[in-house]
């Protein structure tokens, strides 16, 4: 009884600082924890028309979804099904990293008109997680290394281990990691061009440019040379590299929404995140979800 009313307080309090959220963004608030696997789609989408249904019964629903991410990677595939998902029901979606997005939770954030991160926030290269039929192994990492072994090969440097290894790979294992790779690049340049540059109208940042109003083909452009920074493994050295703010935007050049120096955000962000994480792994839930009408 007593675990059932420590529970059953948690969650109020998470339901008030989720409202909270939602009143300062004016919008739809979800938050979700965990690895973007296949076998979550279903559930995801019955997440989000659950909160849809509201409409149904009087409440106004807003045309924003705020989704507040923390993801260690995932499935590239599932991301996609997922960005379907929301954009049927939202015009406009937000994402805010109040940790990290990995991974396939970098690839997600890609897809929304805004992003939030402050100072300590991060996100990682884009190495889509492939099932080699034992484990989850990063696509690009892999593939990486194979084009290293050949290029020895090639030169008469590689090694008797080294050849042995390019035996024995399968080539229909080569071939998933390459589409793999393909589709996580293509749907970053998609995404990028038609929902976060999408107000993207004039040059700020280039001084030779700035005020000259931005072409269709500069975005592409731009989101192809962020597509290839986010997925150059000997640019981060490794997968599980977190990449701050400051690089994304100096380096990458990605429009971040600073929140860092926001007080009043800062709080809402960090009290409801913190309480629900420490709630997450002390009762050591993998996949965790929660919104306005489910916890």
């Amino acid at each position: 009884m007593a675990n059932f009313t420590l529970d059953s307080t948690i969650k109020d309090e998470l339901n008030n600082r989720l409202e909270n959220l939602e009143k300062y963004f004016k919008a739809d608030v979800i938050f979700y924890y965990g690895e973007i696997h296949p076998s979550y789609v279903k559930f995801f989408r019955d997440f989000i028309e659950k909160l849809i249904e509201e409409e149904k019964s009087g409440r106004s629903t807003p045309d924003t979804l705020v989704i507040l991410l923390n993801a260690p990677g995932g499935s590239a595939e599932t991301v996609e099904k997922m960005v379907e998902i929301v954009r049927f029901h939202y015009k406009n979606v937000y994402f805010v990293v109040p940790d990290f997005a990995m991974s396939a939770g970098t690839i997600f954030c890609m897809s929304g008109d805004k992003i939030f991160m402050d100072y300590s926030s991060a996100l990682g290269p884009i190495d889509p997680q492939v099932h080699n039929g034992k484990e989850y192994v990063p696509a690009m990492g892999y593939l990486d290394k194979v084009e290293e072994m050949l290029k020895k090969a090639k030169e008469g440097s590689i090694t008797k281990a080294e050849f042995l290894i390019l035996q024995s790979l399968d080539l229909a294992t080569l071939s998933r990691y390459e589409q793999a790779k393909n589709l996580t690049i293509t749907l970053l340049k998609n995404w990028l061009v038609e929902y976060k540059f999408k107000d993207w109208d004039k040059h700020q940042s280039d001084p030779i440019k700035k005020g000259k109003p931005v072409t269709a083909e500069e975005k592409k452009e731009r989101a192809e040379k962020i597509a290839e920074l986010l997925g150059d493994n000997k640019k981060w050295h490794s997968h599980g590299r977190l990449i701050g703010i400051k690089t994304l935007t100096e380096e990458l050049k990605l429009k971040i929404e600073d929140y860092s120096k926001n007080n009043e955000l800062r709080n809402l962000i960090r009290s409801y995140n913190d309480l629900i994480v420490d709630y997450i792994v002390k009762n050591g839930f993998k996949v965790f979800v929660h919104s306005r009408n489910f916890i």
